[in-house]
């Protein structure tokens, strides 16, 4: 048994259904639970699932947090066959319906975007998520730049992309430039921590910085050497991530008889 599979039969398994299909949560209690805990929502990235992010869910459990975790759309045990930030943002609700209010939220990568989003209800007809804090993890601040990359890694070329941006545009409600990461959170206010490797290949630096002009309430950490993905395993990454949760307020944990 892989350590990955055993960890992932800790949780309890539900499905849930969205507009655009059934998709799966993960439910992670703290030892001993109680019906006060407060809940951290954990949301993966890009062509992952819900066990590669095992080590932060593992790290705010430990803390005496319950946990949920998604699979996204068209991953892991959901269904679908595409990943749309509109069905992404659809399952988040879906979740908070069943599961929030929620302590904080955290996302990697393309899940970091969705948490964002989901808080600053940048969909119409999705209501905005309730969270009162953040941790973005290897996230993009530039969901065009983001589109830009996906392209020119596709060879489209510029009258694809426009259709492309068009139709997106009809599907969100609003212009893709309106995705602007630390322009969200300038008018969000809420409390982010910002965890990035200088070396990320997938989502340069740079877009990590960019979060920090939204203002002081936006802290960063510098995970020196990680890259894109390690980072998700890094102690110290965890240390920090579950730190900054748990000093905005105590978690009540029953004691045992």
């Amino acid at each position: 048994m892989s350590s990955a599979t055993g960890f992932m039969k800790e949780a309890r398994h539900h499905m849930m259904e969205t507009r655009t299909g059934r998709v799966a949560a993960y439910e992670f209690s703290p030892e001993p639970s109680s019906a006060g805990q407060d809940t951290v929502l954990v949301v993966h990235g890009w062509r992952s699932r819900t066990e590669y992010m095992r080590w932060l869910i593992a790290g705010y459990r430990d803390a005496g947090y319950r946990v949920v975790s998604l699979d996204l759309p068209g991953h892991g045990r959901s269904e679908g066959r595409k990943l749309t930030m509109f069905n992404a943002l659809d399952t988040v609700r879906v979740a908070s319906d069943r599961f929030g209010p929620f302590a904080a939220v955290v996302g990697h990568s393309f899940g970091g975007a969705v948490a964002l989003n989901a808080i600053a209800g940048s969909i119409p007809g999705i209501a905005p998520l309730s969270a009162k804090r953040l941790v973005l993890v290897a996230a993009p601040n530039s969901i065009p730049a983001v589109f830009e990359g996906f392209s020119q890694a596709l060879n489209v070329g510029p009258r694809s992309q426009s259709a492309m941006s068009r139709r997106l545009h009809r599907m969100a409600g609003r212009p893709l430039s309106d995705f602007i990461g630390d322009r969200q959170l300038a008018q969000l206010q809420v409390p982010t921590l910002v965890v990035h490797a200088p070396d990320d290949r997938e989502v340069p630096a740079e877009q990590a910085q960019a979060f920090t002009k939204a203002g002081p309430h936006v802290q960063i950490y510098w995970a020196e050497g990680l890259g894109h993905r390690r980072i998700l395993a890094d102690p110290a990454v965890v240390e920090r991530s579950v730190d900054f949760v748990a000093r905005a307020q105590p978690v009540p944990v029953a004691l045992a008889n």
